[in-house]
């Protein structure tokens, strides 16, 4: 565990947090949640606080390949003398409850598995006070032009290199690819006439706990975390549609809420101008 300098007071802190789980090769098996990674962000400096990673041994060994197809897979051998979930979920719970969650995909795929691995211990799983999750971010401006949604795709977009598939690697990832987001839009807002590519937008929502009455929300999918590449297949994103000025929004508090500098605040106004 890495431990950073704090957050300004009166700022909420961002959790972007990853699950590396086994893969079901038939219908009825279901996922085991074979590492953990999270990294606490603050979201008026985007300064890293604290990280925390643990590889997690399901109670069936037998469901972990022997050799993973992956070149940084997750092995059965490295997995062995692992910690258990119910050993480790004091500290995944102490760093998820009461914080704003954000990763890629999160909403149908890692929240639900959290809450599976804390319903089977018979624990309550922790509560997000809000939620950001890229797959729509990403989905709504830059889909067309990066080609799919996989964050593989989305990193070589933007020059930061392989995948890893492990945990911490891919919530740091993560955080890098939205940062180059905000940038592109920043340019293309300070440049409407010169940057007059035409992608097709409509919006995401940031969920919160007033929204959802108290409930983690998020919905059941059996599914691979990363959206498929099959020809024609088209996956629902996981927010209400609306105006564009949500989304303006999901940026400013990811780039310090515009209350750190002056300048600042006139550029996210000046993006909130543009996108309605």
């Amino acid at each position: 565990m890495e431990v950073s300098g704090p957050c300004p007071l009166g700022s909420s802190e961002i959790v972007f947090f990853d699950l590396e789980t086994t893969v079901p090769s038939r219908a009825g098996q279901r996922f085991w949640v074979l590492e953990f990674g999270a990294i606490i962000v603050c979201q008026r400096k985007l300064v890293e606080l604290e990280s925390y990673s643990t590889l997690i041994r399901p109670t069936d060994l037998s469901v972990v390949a022997v050799k993973s197809s992956r070149s940084d897979g997750i092995t059965r051998k490295a997995v062995a003398n692992a910690p258990t979930f119910e050993e480790v979920a004091d500290k995944i719970f102490s760093i998820l409850n009461g914080r704003i969650w954000a990763g890629h995909n999160i909403q149908r795929f890692d929240c639900v598995r959290i809450k599976e691995a804390f319903a089977e211990i018979g624990r309550p799983a922790p509560v997000p006070v809000g939620m950001i999750d890229s797959l729509g971010v990403l989905t709504e401006k830059f889909g067309r032009r990066a080609g799919n949604m996989k964050m593989a795709t989305l990193a070589t977009y933007f020059g930061l290199g392989q995948q890893k598939h492990r945990s911490l690697d891919d919530v740091r990832m993560n955080l890098e690819v939205l940062k180059h987001c905000a940038t592109v839009l920043f340019l293309e807002s300070s440049l409407p006439n010169a940057m007059n590519d035409k992608w097709h937008s409509s919006s995401t929502t940031i969920v919160t706990r007033s929204r959802s009455n108290g409930k983690l929300p998020c919905r059941e999918e059996n599914s691979r975390k990363s959206p498929p590449t099959t020809i024609g297949y088209q996956r629902a994103v996981p927010y209400t549609r609306g105006s564009l000025g949500k989304m303006t929004e999901g940026v400013k508090n990811l780039l310090c809420k515009a209350q750190e500098t002056k300048s600042f605040n006139s550029i996210l106004k000046h993006s909130h101008s543009l996108l309605r």
